[in-house]
């Protein structure tokens, strides 16, 4: 039996070269050793990028706490996470005295008043009065507490907060001449009662 095979020319050649080559491909990627799509799938919440470390601060723990000392926390740490860092308070500590709540600022001293002989209460720098052995740390100071300060009143205690609030940290008590009201009187009154 004698088969012809009729002529073919190069275009027909080519033609069912490039449709054997396209049935090829077809047949892999169904096959599954195509490259697919890669498949993605949402991390977990608890798997999520983590912000960048965080700030830390530095503040000095005294008084009556297991272990006084400095001590590094996060940014917005609470007075109670700085006592709890210096290991917590003695059996003498008075911290119905001491505002757990308040937040911590760097180069801050936190002081856990406790009992003294006898029963008395040891004052801390900050509860001394208008004129307290410790300066007070303009960056962490409250309003009632700038207005005890010699020459401030409340506009003026505002005035501090709105610069603060305004400029961010103060970097040296010279900044304070910047607040409208503080004149170099303000700055010879405060001299030694305030730190940066």
């Amino acid at each position: 039996m004698d088969v012809r095979i009729p002529a073919l020319s190069r275009r027909q050649l080519f033609g069912a070269a490039a449709a054997a080559v396209v049935l090829v491909i077809l047949v892999i990627r169904q096959l599954g050793g195509g490259s697919a799509a890669p498949v993605v799938t949402p991390l977990p919440a608890s798997a999520k990028a983590k912000p960048a470390s965080a700030k830390l601060v530095v503040v000095d723990v005294a008084g009556a706490v297991r272990h006084a000392g400095l001590y590094r926390l996060r940014d917005g740490s609470r007075i109670d996470d700085a006592i709890t860092a210096a290991g917590g308070p003695t059996a003498k500590a008075q911290l119905d005295t001491v505002n757990l709540a308040a937040p911590v600022a760097d180069g801050e001293q936190v002081i856990v008043p406790g009992r003294g002989p006898g029963g008395a209460v040891a004052v801390s720098p900050s509860d001394a009065g208008s004129s307290p052995s410790a300066p007070l740390d303009l960056n962490s100071a409250t309003l009632e507490e700038l207005e005890n300060l010699p020459g401030i009143g409340p506009v003026t205690a505002q005035k501090i907060l709105d610069y603060r609030q305004a400029h961010g940290a103060f970097h040296s008590v010279a900044e304070l001449d910047g607040v409208p009201g503080i004149g170099p009187a303000h700055m010879a009154q405060l001299k030694g009662l305030v730190i940066p």
